[in-house]
């Protein structure tokens, strides 16, 4: 007994036309229902698809490629996949991809603009359906001005385009929720009672960073503090740039009792400084991070830091790109929570 939906061995396979035939459609119509592109509803491409699958159709992904269509491809642009981060985001477009019947293509720029645009062009070469650009955007506009040229080529093609964390391009885009979190991690410091705070930040020129300093300025100065008070130092947005942070706060404010660093990976750098001077944490000074990497709860001390639902924010981006093109671009937010875990503490009595 063969199985359903596929051809009993010996018949030839069934082709596009034969779908469409079953199906009381057009050519053009059962070709736009498979591969999931706008102008048919959601009735008739899910009659279609049903129909495909009862025949057993496979989708000749390479044919329509050379024919000048696109493919049921989504490309993903990040910044470093190795980076947890965009990991946990490349999770949530994969799984989403997955469940559409879409795969994915991941490239990273390593921070470049001209990589990404240049990541852009390729993406376009190979045909992909859509693309999602994950990463912070720039403080200057003209920084992402390239890619951004390029995207739009895209979309009037007929592309679909979501980006994450930028808000100067004109495209749908999920935003997380950085300058509320900001405010939420430093509000938790402040009501532990910390009042000389500094921040390991990461580059300076990243949107991300100018939002999650602006969160932080705001808690700060609603307790009555002058919010340039609170010394930030710019660093690579890593291990070692966390170290290297730490160490030129330290040296420039030796009475710091607690360190917000803007990402986890640069909070493991903080806590790994602080160690090699003999600085207890908490009880010496506190450290926070920021996003919430799955190797946060395992530090020692576990880290308290504020969580972004990467996954989900991946998730969004490319359910956005999946869906048919709206006439302004659209917006989606992400929560973010607050997780205290043993690296903060009430700040040490002042002799």
């Amino acid at each position: 007994m063969r199985r359903e939906g596929r051809p009993a061995p010996g018949r030839v396979a069934p082709r596009l036309v034969d779908v469409a035939e079953e199906a009381g459609v057009s050519l053009a119509t059962a070709s736009r229902s498979l591969s999931r592109s706008v102008g048919v509803s959601e009735a008739v491409a899910a009659h279609v698809r049903a129909v495909a699958e009862q025949l057993g159709y496979v989708a000749n992904v390479h044919a329509r490629t050379l024919a000048g269509g696109r493919t049921s491809v989504a490309g993903l642009i990040v910044y470093e996949i190795g980076d947890p981060y965009f990991a946990e985001i490349a999770s949530g477009v994969v799984r989403v991809a997955g469940e559409n019947g879409w795969s994915v293509q991941i490239a990273h720029t390593e921070r470049e603009p001209s990589a990404e645009a240049e990541q852009i062009r390729l993406m376009r070469a190979h045909r992909v359906g859509a693309i999602v650009l994950a990463g912070s955007g720039y403080v200057d506009p003209v920084m992402e001005h390239e890619a951004g040229r390029e995207l739009a080529e895209f979309e009037e093609a007929g592309g679909r385009v979501v980006a994450v964390g930028r808000h100067h391009m004109r495209c749908d885009a999920v935003l997380p929720d950085n300058e509320a979190a900001g405010e939420t991690i430093a509000q938790h410091l402040l009501d532990l009672g910390h009042r000389r705070l500094a921040v390991a930040a990461g580059p300076a020129h990243l949107t991300t960073i100018a939002d999650r300093l602006q969160g932080i300025r705001a808690a700060v100065a609603r307790y009555g503090l002058p919010p340039d008070a609170v010394p930030v130092a710019h660093a690579p947005f890593t291990r070692e740039g966390g170290r290297d942070a730490t160490r030129e706060l330290l040296d420039a404010h030796p009475g710091t009792t607690a360190v917000l660093a803007l990402n986890d990976a640069m909070a493991t750098g903080v806590l790994s400084l602080l160690r090699e001077r003999g600085v207890s944490v908490p009880h010496g000074v506190s450290v926070t991070g920021f996003d919430d990497i799955q190797v946060a709860q395992d530090l020692a001390p576990a880290l308290t830091t504020v969580r972004l639902p990467m996954s989900e924010i991946g998730a969004a981006a490319l359910d956005l790109a999946l869906r048919p093109p709206s006439a302004r671009p659209r917006r989606r937010a992400t929560g973010h929570e607050l997780v205290v875990r043993d690296s903060t503490a009430p700040p040490a009595p002042r002799d």
